[in-house]
């Protein structure tokens, strides 16, 4: 079988990343760009997305844009997919965690926890699904957390999107699965990553995280590699609706 041939592959696959511009959704893109897919990369932050697209290697694209502004969805569809085309694969890594303890959340930072990290992956995917549906296959890849399933001090509003980003996977496989457009979710463990920046801040609190895990150490970017490329291929085509821990078995103990 060459290369090309894996039911692993993604080349010539069309993928949109939203929070591309850092962290593990940078990683995402440049994983499926090195393994031959075409992918567009979507933030806020226009100049660390153009510098990632720079230094990327193979078929990419760059486009600005709130996820979160819904009024503004119709027009960020049409710029994703004028590239290369409607995308194949989506994956929804763009988050935000305000860190406010229950006592002192705001209205605002909770409508906007809520818009980014539960809205945004179910309008987005609402908008790009029927292409993928046309072509009869499609993947959806939201990202989950550790706090979907746990809960965390000051992560009240974050946990409660991640929690409903648990369920929205699997309500996205019950309406979409049929048409060929799988949805899964992973839930990374702690990656030192700009969202995770205060607890890795800590030392002995990241040591802590680390000795909670069945392996012994926090995930490193190249953890997300394998099990991404998985959900986004013919590898998962039998696999929907699931939340994929990628926590070194945090949640195992």
């Amino acid at each position: 079988m060459k290369a090309d041939d894996s039911i692993f592959s993604v080349r010539g696959r069309v993928a949109c990343v939203t929070g591309a511009s850092s962290g593990l959704g940078q990683r995402a893109a440049t994983v499926l760009a090195g393994a031959g897919a075409k992918v567009v990369g979507v933030a806020r932050r226009a100049e660390a997305l153009e510098q990632w697209c720079w230094e990327t290697q193979g078929d990419c694209a760059s486009v600005a844009g709130d996820v979160a502004d819904r009024d503004g969805l119709d027009d960020l569809v049409g710029r994703i997919s004028a590239p290369f085309g409607a995308p194949d694969i989506v994956i929804h890594a763009a988050g935000l965690n305000t860190r406010q303890p229950a006592d002192e959340v705001t209205a605002e930072g909770w409508d906007a926890t809520i818009a980014i990290n539960l809205s945004a992956p179910f309008f987005l995917s609402q908008k790009l699904v029927p292409a993928m549906r046309e072509k009869g296959w499609g993947r959806i890849v939201n990202f989950a957390s550790l706090q979907s399933f746990r809960a965390f001090p000051g992560g009240i509003a974050y946990g409660a999107t991640k929690g409903g980003v648990a369920q929205l996977t699997r309500a996205m496989a019950e309406a979409w699965s049929k048409v060929g457009v799988t949805a899964n979710a992973i839930a990374p463990g702690f990656f030192h990553t700009e969202l995770t920046a205060a607890v890795f801040d800590d030392p002995e609190r990241a040591a802590r995280n680390a000795a909670q895990t069945c392996i012994g150490r926090n995930g490193e970017d190249a953890d997300l590699d394998g099990p991404l490329l998985f959900l986004c291929s013919d590898a998962s085509r039998y696999v929907t609706g699931q939340v994929m821990m990628l926590d070194g078995g945090f949640t195992a103990k």
